[in-house]
Parts: C-alpha cells; sequence; structure tokens
C-alpha cells in the first residue's frame, strides 16, 4: 500500500489569548504528528508556542528557528528559511503530518508562506492547506471598541517596517487604515497621523490578551519604540449618523 500523502498545515492561532484559537485550529493542532512552531535564534519562548502549549502536549512540540526579524541581512535569512524548510521536511517524512502554529492568520503575513513554498521545492507533492485564525486587527477592534469598516469604506493594512511613507499615503485616503508591526517608527506614525488629521479616534495595542497588554489612544504615542508587533487603527472618518456609508 502506498503511504498516504505528506501534510503540511498552517494554523493560525491568533494575536495571543489562547482563548482566540478556533475549533478548527485547535483540532488541526491535536491532529498533526508532530506542531513546529518558529522561535527565533535568541531561542526564547514566542506567542505562538505559548498559545500552542495550552493544547498540545510539550512532547508533541518541536521548536524550529527562524530569523522573524531579520531585514537587513538577506543571505542570513535566506540560510533561516531553507534550514527551517529542511527541518520540516525531515519531520514531514519521518511523521507524515506536520502543523506549523503561526501568530495571527497563516495568510496574512505570517512565515507560513515562505516555509510553505520551500517545502514544495523540497519535498514535491506535499499537501498543504491553511487553517485560519484570528488577526490582531480583529482583536484590537474588539478590546477597543474601533470599528474596522461600515457600508462602502475600504479597509487598508500596511506593514510599517519598511518606512511610513505607505502609511501616509493610506491615511489621506477616505477609509479605515491599520498598521502592523509599527513599533520600532511610533514616533513617524504620529507624525503621519497628526499631519493627515487622523489622531483623533485611532488606537493602538500590544501584547493582545496577554499579561501586559496595553491598549491606547493614538494621541499618547509614545516617541520611543514600542513593542515590534504593535497594532494600529485608525478608523475612517464618519458623520452623517447611522448608516451614513451605506
Amino acid at each position: 500500500m502506498d503511504r498516504a500523502v505528506n501534510s503540511l498545515v498552517g494554523v493560525g492561532v491568533g494575536p495571543g489569548d489562547p482563548e482566540l484559537v478556533t475549533v478548527k485550529g485547535v483540532n488541526a493542532l491535536r491532529a498533526a504528528a508532530v506542531v513546529v512552531v518558529p522561535v527565533m535564534d535568541t531561542g526564547e519562548r514566542g506567542r505562538a508556542e505559548a498559545t500552542v502549549l495550552h493544547y498540545v502536549d510539550a512532547s508533541k512540540v518541536v521548536r524550529v528557528v527562524f530569523a522573524l526579524n531579520e531585514r537587513t541581512d538577506r543571505a542570513r535569512r535566506e540560510a533561516a528559511w531553507d534550514a527551517a524548510g529542511g527541518r520540516v521536511v525531515a519531520l514531514l517524512r519521518a511523521r507524515g503530518s506536520v502543523a506549523f502554529a503561526t501568530i495571527g492568520d497563516p495568510n496574512v503575513y505570517s512565515t507560513f508562506t515562505y516555509l510553505a513554498q520551500t517545502v514544495g521545492e523540497l519535498l514535491p507533492g506535499t499537501e498543504v492547506t491553511t487553517v485560519p485564525g484570528i488577526t490582531a486587527m480583529q482583536d484590537l477592534a474588539a478590546r477597543s471598541g474601533a470599528v474596522l469598516t461600515e457600508g462602502t469604506e475600504p479597509l487598508t493594512l500596511v506593514p510599517v517596517t519598511a518606512g511610513s511613507a505607505a502609511l501616509k499615503e493610506a491615511l489621506e485616503g477616505p477609509g479605515t487604515v491599520v498598521a502592523y508591526k509599527f513599533g520600532r517608527l511610533a514616533a513617524e506614525v504620529a507624525t503621519a497621523l497628526r499631519e493627515t488629521g487622523r489622531t483623533e479616534g485611532a488606537v493602538w495595542g500590544s501584547a493582545l490578551g496577554l499579561a501586559e497588554e496595553s491598549i491606547r489612544p493614538a494621541a499618547e504615542l509614545a516617541e520611543g519604540p514600542l513593542p515590534y508587533l504593535s497594532t494600529l487603527i485608525a478608523p475612517a472618518p464618519r458623520h452623517g449618523g447611522r448608516g451614513g456609508k451605506l
């Protein structure tokens, strides 16, 4: 009998609160032979690992090093992706099924995208699927009361890792703007909000669902760096009362 197809599933485990993992996500983690969690080369436990351990035994979890924050040394980043892909391929060959836990959603700015591409090249025929997860912007909206969209409003999601220019351009538009990973450029984000008149009503948060959670008005953005995984919501300007954007 032919062996079953190797299976790699990317599971979104939410922004940090273990209660925000979906039932389907928990089932996928428990069904896999191995659960891989990404860690930085410094070795500390990340949010994905901490969340996973609420649902599966530690003996089933394999920590794989990724250059998660490496943006300047491309060779080092590519080498880390190749090494991680090779490690996962070895697990697939040995165990058949691997779940990769990623914070947020596996199809939204996730390391899983690069892992899946690498595994597909190293082990053709691997079945790759994903289980969606709750994103930081959804969690921040729920915790702060900020409404993401109404009626015909557009929603723009901007990673600020490459600078604030794209964020400022989005803020000049009519819709709600969400900024991800802006902690190191907090001062630039505060300036962009102020120059576009979008500070009022905007909110930022970090460590959502964790003991060190911080949720504050954007008017209180610190000049110094904030946690890397900080999230900002600048709601669309709304006038005309209920249903004004329909």
